[in-house]
């Protein structure tokens, strides 16, 4: 029977179309033989058996199919030989022919493919039968593979030798084992037939036109698999025992390793030695491994495989802290870095994100093993640093995702931002970041602190924790205003704002440090800026300041202890400087809160300047109606609480608050804001403030007022509008007839309901649900403050409700 290998190798190059028929054609060849192959097996011809599994076999002889294509040949192939292989066991055991023998008669096959993979078939028989030492049979069998010197096909062939004597290697505990000896045979079959499948398999790079060889680095790739199964075998025979690695194994995978020069092997067969042998076996012979990174062809991806290593090293020392010894023993650390200090220098064009993705890999193995050890953690940072001198600003996103990398690592590690703040080479490493980057690692920065609370006490940590953010804090040199979003800004200065209040320290002198010290920075940071940072640093000074209540004194020098006085006079400067923004109704809010502070620590002029402050705000800068109305009532408010003014001061603040008062725009808001003053001259818990006549003439004023907007309303529309005014005031009346001022009286209040009566039953009086509801409220107030009875019941006694 004629092979059909034969008239596939006639066929000319084609196209996929033409590989699939020379497939198509090659199983069709492997069929037909494997099927007269079977009838003598059947027969027990041995004869005939032998001669179609040949001519089976050489189907395996085409050089026209892809590394995939040929696969699915050679699988045809495989499962026959394994039916052949249980014939020739079936033949040795029933003595029709002894092993020695069929070993022989195999070796008669006319062609050499056919004739290796029978002599593999066969000595797999014969091993097992144990009529000769194992690792004879297998060193006669690796040397005659050799007579294949055509990359794929003798790929293929060293891969089916690999497959059926696996599980026939002279170990220790098999059934195989010989002398002493007989571990050093198998693996040094393992090895060789390892070292010629390597270099078959990068021969197929160097065969075909230049145009192809892209597309044959893709097959390659397809068959990396059958050469790394080897290092797979080595890594499971029992007698190789660290001492053998360290001596034999090693050395030789490397030295083929280093020597191939080609960069897809390198690559994977290191990846390989990684991920098979065991990582105790790594830790011991470190400096070996890695002393041959330095020695890979630059365009090895080199970073790659190193950081698989560390990243092993440090997963097996976090699963096994009892090795940790080993790993300070070893010097793990030092051999890392000076590899990655050889790799770096003997590849001069390596790209700075491969350099960066060392160090990441490096500083994350320095993490997890020594993680007490921050010299080792600022030394990686200190070689990333020198790495990239000389260079500008990380233009390449990669490098500045792995630089994130890199300064993230210590946040997430120590959940504390003080513990990076001693790394003295961590703000360098930041320098190195584009503004945008910058302020995304300051934000890191921030949640981290925010995340684990943790308090920053001392001038000099925030010192160097606002060089770590300052692209936050103040514009960095190249920024463009038009490239900023309105809305992400907003949110990184409220997160510097959020940060301000985890500033803390008890110690009053260096609070105040913490507070200098902020001051400067968020100063120096922008107008557009102040709105959001400087609210967060008035309050947190207050905080100080009453906590020091009860302390006084001048203060002069840098080094006099914190008293209330010093503060205010930051806090002065501080709020003076949102005058450059212009936010005059934020400044005027701040000046009123820290004038009541200083009510609270019996500083009058202190007190009295702010409310000043406060009052100029008002006149020279605040002229939105809404914005003034606000303004009178939070001065209104702030003002009747403070109990700290002498007679005169506080005359004259009440008589600017009236007269602001009154000056409103609107005749409404002047009514409401009139009558609110009232309350400035009646406080029950504060002596001397306690004057009706004036509190009656506020009211009787706001009563005028709301009278005149009656007859500003009649006049311009027609009607005189809602009477909710008068409404309003009789409430205040009631509130202070109540409190028992003697100006109050029944009388002056029935009049005024009388009044408010008249006025909604007049015909120009507009009807609102709202109004006739407070009304009646109001009224029902009284009735129910009537039926209490006692000297409350005797007072609202005489005012009638009903009409």
């Amino acid at each position: 029977m004629a092979s059909a290998s034969t008239a596939v190798r006639m066929l000319p190059d084609g196209g996929a179309d033409d590989e699939e028929r020379w497939l198509a054609e090659g199983i069709a060849g492997v069929q037909q033989n494997a099927f007269y192959m079977h009838r003598a097996l059947d027969s027990n011809n041995l004869k005939d058996a032998l001669k179609y599994s040949a001519q089976m076999l050489s189907e395996l002889r085409t050089s026209r199919l892809s590394p995939h294509k040929y696969y699915e040949l050679y699988m045809r192939a495989f499962d026959e030989m394994k039916k052949l292989e249980m014939f020739f066991r079936e033949e040795t055991r029933r003595g029709s022919c002894s092993v020695v023998d069929m070993y022989e008669l195999v070796q008669h096959a006319g062609n050499v493919l056919p004739r290796l993979y029978l002599l593999c078939t066969v000595g797999s028989v014969y091993i097992k039968s144990k009529e000769a030492p194992a690792k004879d049979v297998l060193k006669d069998l690796v040397e005659m593979c050799r007579g294949i010197q055509h990359p794929l096909r003798g790929l293929f062939l060293r891969s089916y030798l690999s497959q059926i004597s696996r599980d026939k290697l002279p170990d220790i505990g098999s059934e195989y084992e010989g002398d002493a000896e007989t571990i050093n045979d198998a693996v040094e079959f393992v090895l060789q037939n390892f070292i010629e499948m390597n270099k078959l398999w990068v021969r197929m790079q160097h065969l075909g036109p230049a145009r192809e060889k892209e597309k044959r680095g893709k097959e390659r790739n397809e068959l990396r698999d059958l050469v790394g199964k080897n290092l797979h075998v080595l890594s499971q025979i029992e007698g190789v025992d660290l001492d053998m690695y360290k001596e034999t194994v090693l050395p030789r995978i490397l030295e083929q390793v280093v020597n191939c020069k080609d960069d897809l092997a390198q690559f994977y067969l290191m990846d390989c030695i990684i991920q098979v042998f065991p990582d105790e076996y790594h830790l011991q012979t470190l400096e070996t491994l890695l002393n041959a990174f330095p020695q890979l062809q630059p365009s090895v991806d080199i970073k790659t495989v190193l950081s698989q290593l560390m990243d092993r090293l440090s997963n097996y020392a976090a699963s096994s802290p009892e090795v940790l010894p080993e790993f300070l023993q070893v010097e793990a650390f030092a051999k890392f870095s000076n590899a990655i200090g050889k790799v770096i220098e003997a590849q001069p064009d390596m790209p700075v994100v491969g350099a960066v993705t060392l160090y990441v890999s490096l500083l994350t193995f320095t993490l997890r093993v020594h993680p007490d050890r921050l010299d080792y953690v600022d030394q990686v940072l200190g070689a990333c640093v020198k790495k990239l001198s000389g260079k500008a600003k990380l233009e390449d996103s990669r490098a500045t995702k792995q630089i994130v990398a890199l300064l993230s690592a210590p946040l997430e590690k120590y959940s504390n931002i003080v513990t990076a703040l001693e790394l003295s080479n961590y703000p360098r490493v930041m320098d190195y970041l584009d503004n945008a980057t910058t302020k995304v690692m300051a934000v890191v920065i921030i949640q981290s602190i925010m995340k684990n609370t943790t308090c920053i006490s001392t001038s000099d940590k925030i010192e160097a924790l606002f060089d770590l953010i300052k692209g936050l804090i103040k514009d960095m040199d190249g920024a463009q205003d038009d490239e900023l979003d309105e809305e992400d800004f907003k949110e990184e200065q409220n997160s510097v704002a959020r940060l301000i209040h985890m500033l803390h320290n008890d110690e009053p002198e260096e609070m105040l440090k913490i507070l200098c010290t902020v001051q400067k920075h968020i100063l120096q940071g922008g107008p557009k800026r102040l709105t959001f940072t400087v609210p967060s640093l008035v309050f947190s000074a207050l905080k100080l300041v009453r906590r020091l209540q009860s302390q006084d004194g001048d203060v002069t020098g840098e080094d006099v202890p914190a008293t209330p006085k010093k503060i205010f006079q930051i806090l002065h400067q501080t709020i003076d400087a949102l005058s450059c923004v212009p936010s005059p109704e934020l400044a005027l809010r701040l000046y009123l809160h820290c004038a009541e502070a200083a009510n609270d620590c019996d500083l009058e002029p202190v007190a009295y300047e702010f409310f000043t402050q406060a009052f100029i705000l008002y006149e020279e800068e605040i002229a939105d109606s809404k914005a003034q109305i606000t303004a009178i009532h939070l001065i209104i408010g702030t003002l009747q609480r403070m109990n700290i003014f002498g007679v005169e001061n506080r005359d004259t603040l009440t008589h600017k608050t009236t007269g602001y008062s009154a000056k409103l725009l609107k005749k409404p808001d002047q009514c409401r804001a009139v009558y609110a003053c009232s309350h400035l001259f009646w406080a029950d818990d504060q002596d001397g403030i306690m004057d009706g006549e004036r509190v009656l003439l506020c009211l009787k004023r706001a009563l005028r007022i709301a009278n005149a907007a009656q007859q500003m309303a009649s006049a311009t529309r027609g009607s005189s509008g809602s009477v909710t005014l008068f409404i309003e005031i009789l409430n205040k009346y009631l509130y202070f007839f109540e409190k028992g001022i003697p100006q109050i009286t029944n009388t002056v209040i029935q009049d005024l309901i009388e009044l408010i009566r008249t006025e909604k039953q007049s015909d120009n009086s507009v009807a609102d649900p709202s109004t006739e509801a407070f009304f009646s409220s109001t009224l029902r107030y009284i009735e129910f403050q009537k039926q209490k009875g006692g000297s409350i019941g005797e007072k609202y006694e005489q005012i009638k409700t009903s009409s």
